[in-house]
């Protein structure tokens, strides 16, 4: 084996030990790449790393991060979900598992608002979790479902992994976004339908809300008060997606739109100040900072890994797979979902993807299908242990009964779910390139 690609390998080896013993990802990306960039071809690395960097931080596109950020964390910090569940919550009526399917309601519309999956599992878990450990409902369930609704804002648009793997593959930010809005729904409308059987098969595991409970608003209130909370929200999520699918605006355009309208919102309800502008524009400068660090990291660890015949590597691998095309598609995807076990999205996004491109672009993949198709696959790094941030982040929101493993329990059939919903994406490629044909993206 040639010398370079010995070093590629090693770099690899490098990266994933610098992770073991707890060094942080961007920093294990830039030691890596710079060792074995060094070593392998020398000096000539610090030439070309500046330009790719400046394409990095000079890239328009990724001015929407921000933006986006920035509406999500306001919204959030309008307690929006707070109002919502109370009332979703009610108007579940005598439905089994009612109270579960307003979290996978509440979770769809926090995620095409807000997007941050830590600000809605703690959001869910603060306001759904004492209620449904209250009427009775299975405490792994009650996780579960929470966990997996939180998380859905990772690919319901206006998703911050879709603008990320826009940029990664050249593509569209409008037509990602369109080819995502039927695998959003189809992988809410799989958890759903999970908790109406679950309701059937064991009725114990979600009961209804208590008929007391119920009647203690009418449901013409209910449905005022509903109109009232949901009405703002669905109003911007239109005017954002609409505008950046329909061709109106530029992701940038529509995401300033979308900070702006997140404050209009805020105002409306009541809590708009400014210390709570203070605090998002806070936030959203911590978010934005720490993605960046690691997209410009990653251009060390990815021109060096190129430099060292890395992508030769990736080539003959998938040459020597039986099974064609769709074999490579289906082990890149394996090979994703194992990672989510301990990476990121963002780095996975950044230093897997790239290295199959190639092949992938070569054999000519449809690149809306592939991208959607990762875009989903990359949802479950957020439920698998250990490094699943939404087990951490209902871990640190939960009631001390509730335990690690009713957590981690909870939450594997909704990785089986999503799963799943990849599999239907796979099996029918008219899910994700449907909408954006349909509009002539």
């Amino acid at each position: 084996m040639p010398l370079m690609e010995i070093y590629a390998i090693a770099m690899l080896v490098a990266f994933f030990l610098l992770l073991m013993v707890g060094v942080p990802v961007a920093l294990t990306l830039a030691v890596s790449g710079f060792v074995f960039g060094w070593l392998g071809f020398g000096p000539m690395l610090f030439h070309l790393l500046p330009a790719r960097i400046f394409g990095v931080v000079t890239n328009y596109t990724l001015l929407a991060i921000p933006l986006f950020v920035f509406m999500g964390v306001m919204l959030e910090k309008s307690r929006l979900a707070e109002d919502l569940m109370t009332v979703v919550g009610r108007l579940a009526g005598n439905l089994r598992g009612g109270l579960a399917l307003g979290v996978v309601g509440v979770g769809v519309l926090m995620g095409a608002t807000t997007g941050i999956v830590g600000a809605t599992v703690v959001t869910l878990a603060l306001l759904a979790l004492p209620a449904m450990m209250q009427r009775g409902y299975d405490r792994g369930l009650a996780c579960g479902v929470i966990c997996a609704s939180g998380t859905l804002g990772q690919i319901i648009p206006p998703a911050l992994i879709l603008l990320l793997l826009a940029d990664i593959m050249n593509l569209s930010v409008g037509t990602l976004f369109a080819a995502a809005v039927f695998p959003g729904l189809l992988l809410a409308g799989l958890f759903a339908a999970y908790i109406l059987l679950l309701g059937l098969v064991r009725p114990a595991a979600c009961p209804a809300v208590p008929a007391a409970e119920r009647s203690a608003m009418p449901r013409a209130e209910l449905l005022r008060r509903l109109l009232r909370v949901a009405l703002p929200p669905v109003g911007l999520i239109v005017a954002v997606l609409g505008s950046i699918i329909g061709g109106v605006a530029a992701p940038t355009e529509a995401a300033a739109m979308g900070a702006l309208g997140a404050v209009l919102v805020t105002a409306l309800g009541r809590r708009l100040s400014a210390a709570l502008v203070w605090e998002s524009a806070a936030a959203a400068a911590r978010i934005t900072a720490m993605m960046m660090l690691v997209l410009i990291c990653a251009q060390v660890f990815a021109l060096a890994f190129r430099g060292l015949r890395g992508e030769q590597l990736i080539e003959d691998l998938f040459a020597f797979l039986p099974g064609g095309v769709e074999a490579d598609i289906l082990f890149m995807l394996l090979l994703v979902f194992v990672l989510g076990f301990f990476l990121e999205w963002i780095e996975i996004s950044y230093i897997a993807v790239p290295l199959f491109l190639p092949v992938f672009a070569a054999a000519q993949v449809d690149p809306v299908w592939l991208a959607t198709l990762i875009a989903v696959m990359l949802q479950t790094s957020f439920l698998t242990p250990p490094f699943g941030w939404a087990l951490f982040f209902l871990r640190g929101a939960a009631p001390p009964e509730i335990t690690t493993g009713q957590i981690y329990r909870g939450v594997v059939p909704f990785v089986l779910l999503q799963i799943l919903a990849v599999g239907l994406v796979f099996l029918a490629p008219g899910l994700a390139t449907w909408l954006p044909q349909a509009i002539g993206w």
